[in-house]
């Protein structure tokens, strides 16, 4: 254990609710699902419409994504608790199952939620007569927007802080103890969210979405890689602690197979014919 250090930054003591309606408390971390939906619903109309991009593919219409928003709110929601369930905190549920459904004290996995998202624009493709592939790729383009507003929000919130660190920029988090720790949550932000944002709109730019898989497996890969990297600042999820050493944790386990699966998405978008190239 690190002697406790003079962090540069002391937390600010953000209040975890962002306002409140009456009795009902509005929290940072509900509005950044809900901005990260609305933005990037946004953003996949633009995209959409813009029919070079598209060639041969068919692209979902603004209809088909007004409705599509519905089916990933709700998979983003219900995949994202039982990801945290089954992944983090099995026993402890298995004996108060009821708690499942209190999702308002917390508790989201992000590879649950993604998992969730990802049945729900499945059957919606399957639904409408679209390309599965093509619609994963519009989504992946899209999702950084929630991920960057949902780390900002873990970092409002105090949660999911970093490991402990003599870095001038670290922050002293008032649930960790007195020491400085890495402000992960915001390392996290920028690779997740903006990084990958900016090299999967390059990317749609660059190719379009005339080769279904593509830019999902570019997502997939760059949200492993950035994850993990991330993994090595940010500290062991208190309910598994670190699976070897100290530095393997479920983090690192569960990317792992994303980057994979990307692998395996570029490699089978490379083999595919494109259908129509993209105008550029």
């Amino acid at each position: 254990m690190n002697a406790p250090v003079l962090a540069a930054f002391t937390y600010p003591g953000f209040d975890p609710v962002a306002i409140w309606l009456g009795p009902l408390p509005i929290r940072w971390y509900a509005l950044a699902y809900i901005g990260g939906l609305l933005i990037g619903w946004w953003y996949a109309r633009r995209l959409a419409a813009d029919a070079a991009l598209w060639g041969a593919v068919k692209p979902p219409t603004a209809t088909d994504l007004d409705d599509l928003l519905v089916y990933a709110a709700l998979g983003v929601v219900i995949g994202g608790r039982l990801g945290y369930v089954i992944f983090y905190n099995p026993v402890y549920f298995l004996t108060h199952p009821l708690d499942i459904l209190q999702v308002w004290r917390g508790g989201m996995a992000f590879h649950g939620g993604l998992i969730g998202a990802a049945a729900a624009v499945w059957l919606f493709a399957r639904r409408r007569g679209l390309e599965p592939l093509a619609l994963f790729d519009l989504c992946s383009t899209v999702v950084p927007v929630g991920l960057g507003l949902g780390r900002i929000a873990n970092f409002i919130n105090g949660e999911l802080w970093g490991r402990e660190t003599t870095v001038a920029w670290g922050v002293v988090f008032p649930q960790a103890g007195p020491v400085a720790r890495h402000p992960s949550q915001l390392y996290e932000a920028a690779l997740e969210g903006v990084v990958l944002l900016i090299v999967l709109a390059w990317a749609v730019r660059r190719f379009g979405f005339v080769r279904p898989g593509l830019l999902t497996g570019l997502f997939a890969i760059g949200y492993g890689s950035s994850r993990i990297v991330s993994e090595f600042f940010r500290e062991a999820d208190e309910e598994w602690g670190y699976l070897s050493g100290e530095w393997l944790t479920m983090g690192m386990v569960l990317s792992l197979p994303m980057i994979l699966v990307g692998i395996a998405l570029l490699a089978h978008a490379a083999r595919r014919k494109g259908a129509g190239e993209a105008t550029r």
